[in-house]
């Protein structure tokens, strides 16, 4: 059986958000959904079989909700569904192991709600291995397409630009294949995003790019970038690539360019250690101030 495209729902606003997200990516994934609904039992004494069949029960609605609204969006995914006992992280992360793709509901700044917790939705982002995207309450299928002549919302026009940020550094093949792949799938153009610091001038040597001035070293800073995309754009040549690069910090450089854009890919180095992981100051950043949804991929 193929892998799944797998959501996290809670009956909130923000994971029936990602359920619709999930259903469309589904489809552009020729793959099967599968909804997932996790809580724990704590039941207190003299309470358990009825604590018990209490988180059933509302499991059930939870997910039968979810469903209502996949179907509605997209009746034709292949849809199926599981109830699961917590705790929900690990929940969760048993599930993205087995999935293409895990998505779950953000509340951005506010945290998550419902079974994601704060601590819970960031320890599945900063533990999975899977790559993981983040939706906001209130996204819906027009807002990944460009407006109509007239200016209306639309979901039969272009997609909007899928956006990747790149260290040029540190460039990462799990995250340019998945920015490229999302952006051919949505038959949409790839905007890649780096951003740089002047270097200080004690930590210079001769010829360095540090001894030019800004218009120059934007240049090979470019030059850098194009250099990391070459290859995949050789391999995906039918991805309209614009290579783009901001002088300043990661986070605003990203937050600028997602505004308007479909998707945002930003990567996640794992680490050997077994506790205490977390993603960057970067992805951390963007995964709470990005208003579209948000790709976080994994990589060693």
């Amino acid at each position: 059986m193929l892998s799944p495209v797998v959501v996290g729902v809670d009956g909130s606003a923000e994971s029936l958000a990602a359920a619709e997200w999930a259903a469309r990516e589904a489809a552009r994934r020729e793959l099967p959904l599968r909804l997932v609904h996790a809580w724990n039992w704590h039941p207190r004494q003299g309470e358990g079989e009825s604590a018990n069949a209490a988180q059933r029960h509302l499991a059930r609605r939870v997910l039968r909700q979810a469903e209502e609204r996949v179907r509605a969006a997209c009746p034709d995914v292949r849809l199926y569904d599981e109830q699961v006992e917590g705790p929900a992280t690990a929940a969760l992360l048993t599930a993205a192991e087995e999935a293409d793709l895990l998505v779950l509901g953000s509340r951005g700044l506010t945290g998550f709600t419902g079974f994601l917790v704060g601590s819970v939705a960031l320890g599945v982002v900063a533990r999975a291995t899977r790559p993981v995207v983040l939706v906001r309450a209130g996204e819906e299928a027009t807002d990944e397409h460009l407006p109509a002549h007239d200016g209306t919302a639309s979901a039969r026009t272009a997609y909007r630009d899928v956006v990747v940020g790149v260290d040029v550094s540190d460039s990462c093949d799990e995250v340019l294949e998945f920015a490229f792949r999302a952006a051919r799938r949505r038959h949409a153009r790839l905007r890649a995003v780096h951003a740089w610091h002047a270097p200080f001038a004690l930590g210079l040597g001769p010829g360095e790019v540090g001894l030019v001035g800004d218009p120059q070293q934007a240049d090979e800073w470019l030059g850098f970038l194009s250099a990391v995309l070459q290859v995949w754009r050789d391999k995906y040549s039918d991805v309209e690539v614009v290579e783009q690069v901001v002088k300043g910090g990661a986070t605003d450089a990203l937050v600028r360019a997602a505004s308007g854009a479909s998707l945002l890919v930003v990567g996640h180095r794992l680490t050997e250690r077994l506790v205490g992981r977390r993603t960057g100051p970067v992805t951390h950043a963007v995964i709470h101030h990005v208003g579209c949804p948000v790709a976080v991929v994994p990589h060693t």
